[in-house]
């Protein structure tokens, strides 16, 4: 049934995105920061250095959540996993304990 002749290479999902590692949505977030800190900076210049530790604070976030680590490609994508894996439903296939997948989908039929 399965052609244990083709492997799917070790790359292929990261021949998807952009650089090897991010989404567009990654990208996204980023520079979003990059610009609100950016435009933050700009409107709170010469203040104290409490302001400028604020104003880096988008940049920094968003820097955090895209990334990469292992396993996952960033760590956004860790955390929409956390969420999926413990907010949706999971479902249980339940095949019995005398199930084989050559005789079909009971055993009873030999």
């Amino acid at each position: 049934m399965y052609d244990d002749s083709y492997l799917v290479p070790a790359n292929a999902k990261r021949g998807t995105l952009i650089f090897n590692i991010f989404r567009p949505v990654d990208l996204t977030i980023f520079i979003i920061g990059v610009v609100t800190t950016m435009l933050l900076l700009i409107i709170l210049s010469g203040d104290s250095l409490l302001m400028t530790i604020l104003a880096i604070v988008p940049a920094g976030i968003s820097a955090l959540l895209v990334t990469p680590i292992p396993h996952y490609h960033n760590v956004l994508c860790a955390i929409q996993s956390i969420i999926s894996f413990y907010g949706e439903r999971r479902k249980y296939v339940w095949k019995g304990w005398c199930y084989y997948e050559k005789f079909g989908s009971d055993s009873k039929d030999k």
